[in-house]
């Protein structure tokens, strides 16, 4: 009896190590592991690329698009490194992701900002997430808008260089980190799992590290 104890404890602990290992969302070859929706029945091809281990998102004059992972998650750390090849652009990462095109191509999901001058901000697509009041933007007739402001400014590096991003989505919490300081956090958001999307908005940008790990 006490051998079979000491191996499935072992067992529990070799796993418990296991879930917290960096697993890579992008292989630095191909898109294995993701799926892509255009508006205008855009070619994929005609956005989206890889070069020498970088995804490149030709955007600019390219109708709206994203690139969404096939499998769901919850309760991770997420990385991702990005930066503007050419001149500041927009763009986003969005997480908790279900039904699709809940506004026009963007998907059921929290937006994650990466819009240069903007990285971290939330941006709610048909989801909910609590911050402070001051964070909630205002629209044109002076009412809530779908965006929550980040906390922190300046944390972007100068355009052309390489910028990480850290999303940490614990249950319905999330915290984001740029360039590893904390930017934004919401609480008792409406969805704690989804899959993990990319946006193409209109803008080229570059991706290399997507990885994640169980928390």
């Amino acid at each position: 009896m006490k051998p079979l104890l000491t191996l499935l404890l072992a067992g529990l602990v070799s796993s418990g190590f296991a879930s917290k290992d960096w697993k890579p969302l992008f292989n630095g070859t191909d898109f294995t592991g993701w799926s892509f929706d255009t508006l205008d029945k855009a070619d994929p091809e005609t956005i989206w690329s890889v070069e020498d281990g970088v995804i490149r998102v030709n955007g600019k004059g390219k109708p709206n698009g994203v690139m969404r992972t096939d499998a769901s998650f919850s309760n991770y750390e997420l990385e991702i490194e990005w930066r503007w090849p050419n001149a500041p652009g927009n763009n986003g990462c969005l997480i908790h992701t279900s039904s699709p095109r809940e506004m026009n191509v963007w998907p059921k999901s929290i937006e994650v900002q990466l819009q240069n001058g903007s990285a971290g901000d939330f941006w709610v697509i048909g989801e909910s997430i609590e911050v402070k009041p001051e964070q909630i933007a205002k629209d044109k007739k002076g009412n809530p808008s779908r965006r929550r402001i980040k906390l922190v400014d300046g944390a972007e590096k100068p355009n052309g260089e390489w910028n990480t991003m850290r999303i940490i989505a614990r249950g319905n919490t999330i915290e984001v980190y740029v360039n590893d300081q904390l930017v934004n956090k919401g609480w008792n958001a409406s969805v704690s799992e989804g899959a993990i999307c990319l946006q193409a908005e209109r803008a080229n940008a570059e991706f290399r590290t997507i990885r994640i790990r169980e928390l």
